[in-house]
């Protein structure tokens, strides 16, 4: 989501008339769009305020913006800490950005952070802003701001505030759009797309319709699905507590929606979970995992697990280990706890687990959930998988990289040049824990989206 922000940013100052460079050395304006979720965040943005300083000084009239979800939550602490931070704004005026620079190089610095996504009574989503994408094929597109959870470790609430659904219309209409640049390939974002629409169907009752208040997620992916030119929907992140029916339903049988879930599990003791207020069971998640893989036999299941939160025990995590076998994950994206001022988790000081104690827990989980995705991967050798292409392998002449349905990194040899955006075939020859390696057999589509030429400029 952050990255999707970045985007807007980037697009609003192309508005204006900048240029994106790729030197430091030739910028005039750095924008550092952050993030809060864990520590070690704060501690690179103001190592890297500290480098930017000499930068600044160099050279007249260059500007510095801090942006994104620390600014949110820190407010008046990163100007504070670094004076020379010409603009600082949060994560609900983005649209703002070009507007508050032109205002801090008249009047000098600036924080300005709204506590609400909202201005003039409409809600601006970041999708409804110009944006500049590093890649053409493929897009982001926002279905909802905020989050209503109250996950014990997580400080996203705080940052982002309140569940906000934007208008299915709005988001179809746009993915339309996309699809008239040469789109074929759309990502839902959501901090809980199980939940969207209820808000919607909520003020509809309210306002004296005749609705039941439920998610709308299922339908919107059958519709997203069927825009033309969209070959591949993809989102995230889904709550495994609000996870129905009607969604796997709906990722099966609309044929553009691809067989990837990214199903957090968080923990496998049950005891963890009501601590972290996830608002469900191991069991319960074990039991929606497998009706995902009875709708899609060929689904690839990803997950997030965290380490050491306040109070595992030995008996916790070893349920831990139990529940990510039985559940096979193809991939697995684990983290170390990290308090975060803010949160509930971040108060249970005395209950915080020894280091050592989560670095060997951290590496008896990686050895189980790298043999799973090893033998996922394997069992893959032999096939033919549609890819889409990224771009050359930056390690292997000759070589290319692509995606799967299943969302699988695959490195692969080809003898003919591809564009990122085409869409063939490669045999699998090779599984690894994190990717597949194969040989290219055919195109099946080129790329249809406009090529970006770069533009070379003269003086500043």
């Amino acid at each position: 989501m952050n990255e999707h922000d970045s985007e807007r940013i980037a697009g609003l100052l192309e508005a204006e008339g900048l240029l994106s460079v790729s030197e430091e050395s030739d910028a005039d304006v750095i924008v550092l769009n952050t993030c809060c979720i864990r520590e070690n965040a704060d501690n690179k943005l103001y190592g890297t305020l500290g480098h930017l300083k000499t930068w600044k000084d160099s050279r007249e009239g260059r500007q510095i913006v801090v942006a994104g979800c620390l600014s949110q939550k820190d407010k008046d602490v990163v100007q504070a800490r670094a004076k020379w931070v010409d603009v600082v704004l949060g994560t609900h005026n983005v649209h703002r950005t070009a507007e508050l620079l032109e205002h801090s190089r008249s009047n000098g610095p600036i924080t300005e952070i709204y506590d609400e996504a909202v201005e003039d009574d409409h809600v601006l989503f970041p999708s409804a802003l110009p944006a500049r994408r590093e890649t053409t094929y493929n897009a982001w597109v926002t279905i909802q701001i905020g989050c209503d959870n109250t996950c014990a470790y997580c400080i996203v609430p705080s940052v982002r505030g309140k569940e906000i659904s934007r208008q299915p219309e709005d988001i179809v209409d746009e993915v339309r759009r996309l699809a008239d640049l040469g789109v074929t390939e759309v990502t839902l974002l959501g901090q809980n797309v199980n939940s969207y629409g209820r808000d919607l169907t909520l003020a509809e009752r309210q306002a004296g319709g005749d609705v039941r208040v439920r998610p709308l997620f299922a339908d919107l992916l059958r519709n997203v699905g069927t825009v033309p030119g969209i070959k591949r929907v993809r989102y995230t992140s889904p709550h495994p507590k609000d996870m129905k029916s009607d969604v796997i339903a709906a990722m099966a049988e609309t044929p553009s929606v691809c067989e990837h879930l990214h199903y957090p599990l968080q923990s496998g003791s049950d005891r963890v979970l009501a601590l972290m207020h996830r608002g469900y069971t191991a069991q319960r998640y074990l039991e929606r995992l497998a009706e995902a893989r009875a709708a899609m036999p060929d689904i690839a299941i990803t997950t997030d697990i965290i380490v050491g939160f306040p109070g595992e025990t030995e008996e916790d995590f070893v349920r831990t280990l139990e529940v990510a076998a039985e559940a096979n994950f193809d991939s697995t994206f684990t983290f170390i706890f990290s308090p975060r001022d803010g949160t509930e988790a971040a108060t249970m000081t005395e209950h915080f687990v020894e280091p050592s104690v989560i670095a060997d827990r951290f590496d008896r989980l990686r050895v189980v959930v790298e043999r799973s995705a090893l033998l996922l991967h394997e069992a893959r050798a032999g096939r033919i998988e549609e890819i889409v292409v990224e771009g050359p392998n930056r390690k292997r002449d000759g070589h290319f990289t692509g995606r799967t349905r299943q969302n699988k990194l695959v490195h692969f040899a080809s003898q003919q040049a591809l564009r990122p955006g085409t869409y063939g075939t490669v045999e699998i020859t090779r599984g690894a824990p994190h990717f597949l390696e194969g040989i290219f057999r055919e195109v099946l589509a080129e790329p249809t989206h406009r090529v970006r030429i770069p533009v070379a400029v003269a003086g500043h």
